[in-house]
């Protein structure tokens, strides 16, 4: 018998049915994975482009790894159904997309405070996000010593409390930053603190009044005040929810998370937008077993069977993505048909009461998310069950868990 050390790493397995597969090489689908439908995200991107009109700019939101998606797939399909622009949290998201041969304008949402990162930041051609004069003279010291002009947005904050300007500031620092030399001011925004919520979910309007009118008002009050001959500074202010309730939050630019991957900022949200979801996840059967009545299931025993039953043991757990606080609350599909998940969600496990449905073996696959004939899970209903929100549900499908693309 061969040990590991000796096996030949291009040893092939031919099966009965004559395939031949290669032994060294992982199957993708063999426990779990998430399924990425990047022909979706292309032709939500176009929908969302067509909403706005082609005098707004569309910038296609894809950090946190395009929110679980893959955010290579996710930038190549919106660029490919008409987003302009994308962004990104964190420098290093910016570069990952640069090294994978995009070449249109990313921003940076998030801070960049020292040299090193705004130098990095101007290498790559990364448009950096400024809240602060200390970072804009870094910027406009780097340009000089670089013999180029460094591209940035300021941001103010008009009622996130978070990144920006303050207000009272934005006047004086504006013009400050527009007078240095090596510093190209292409754009200025803020972000919509509660947009999600100050939508009436009945008529999916901005309830007035509301903070987001607020928000709004502080907004047009700072572009107002601003001194600038700058007709090309970049205007913008929505998100998914401000893009899709009001358009006179667009400005010059939207910039759209959520709804690009197919999902509306409220549950039950009534648009005439067919925005199709791109994710589903999925995982494959490991184990069936019948057991008796009053049989413990999981860790800590927290269902016990109430009849005599017949369990799925499915490979995926909390370490891939799925919460924990769901346990027993969710379902997934198999056919179309819901079975429930039963006991505590593990770290790699979980168990499916599939006594109704008999007929399942080892080896099928089951949809935690997504379409799965007439059945569709959304994120909001795992989401509404743990007491999250879909933005961190699409978010925490873990790295170990394989993107495949369709």
């Amino acid at each position: 018998m061969k040990n590991m050390s000796e096996i030949n790493r291009s040893d092939k397995l031919v099966t009965s049915d004559g395939t031949t597969k290669d032994l060294m090489r992982s199957d993708p689908c063999s426990r779990a994975w998430v399924e990425v439908d990047s022909k979706a995200i292309e032709n939500n991107s176009r929908i969302l482009k067509d909403f706005i009109g082609q005098d707004c700019l569309l910038m296609a939101v894809v950090k946190a790894d395009g929110y679980g998606h893959g955010a290579e797939t996710v930038a190549k399909a919106a660029l490919l159904g008409g987003a302009d622009r994308l962004g990104v949290a964190t420098l290093e998201e910016g570069i990952e997309l640069r090294k994978a041969g995009l070449d249109c304008q990313i921003l940076v949402l998030g801070n960049l405070i020292n040299s090193e990162q705004l130098f990095s930041s101007l290498k790559w051609d990364l448009i950096p996000t400024i809240s602060s004069i200390r970072e804009a003279i870094i910027c406009n010291n780097l340009g000089e010593r670089n013999d180029r002009k460094f591209v940035i947005h300021l941001k103010v904050d008009t009622g996130m409390t978070r990144l920006g300007f303050d207000c009272n500031q934005v006047q004086e620092m504006f013009s400050k930053i527009d007078s240095l030399e090596n510093i190209s001011l292409a754009g200025i925004y803020s972000h919509l603190a509660i947009a999600d919520k100050d939508l009436d979910k009945k008529t999916e309007q901005l309830i007035n009044p509301s903070f987001t009118e607020i928000q709004l008002t502080t907004f047009e009050e700072v572009l107002k005040n601003i001194h600038t001959s700058n007709k090309y500074l970049c205007r913008h202010l929505a998100n998914s929810a401000g893009t899709l309730s009001d358009s006179r939050l667009h400005f010059d630019m939207v910039r759209v998370g959520l709804s690009l991957y197919g999902y509306f900022p409220i549950n039950n949200f009534k648009s005439d937008l067919n925005l199709k979801p791109a994710l589903k996840v999925k995982a494959r059967i490991t184990l069936v077993r019948n057991v008796e009545k009053g049989v413990g299931v999981g860790y800590g025993h927290c269902f016990k069977t109430q009849r005599k039953s017949k369990l799925a043991v499915a490979a995926i757990g909390y370490a891939d993505g799925v919460s924990r606080a769901l346990s027993g609350k969710i379902s997934a599909s198999i056919g179309g048909v819901l079975v429930p998940q039963v006991g505590a969600i593990a770290m790699d496990q979980m168990v499916f009461d599939i006594t109704e449905k008999s007929d399942i073996k080892a080896g099928q696959v089951l949809t935690l998310l997504g379409t799965d004939g007439e059945t569709f899970i959304s994120p909001h209903e795992w989401s509404d069950l743990s007491g999250s929100i879909p933005w961190e549900v699409l978010c925490s499908f873990r790295n170990r868990l394989p993107r495949v693309v369709t």
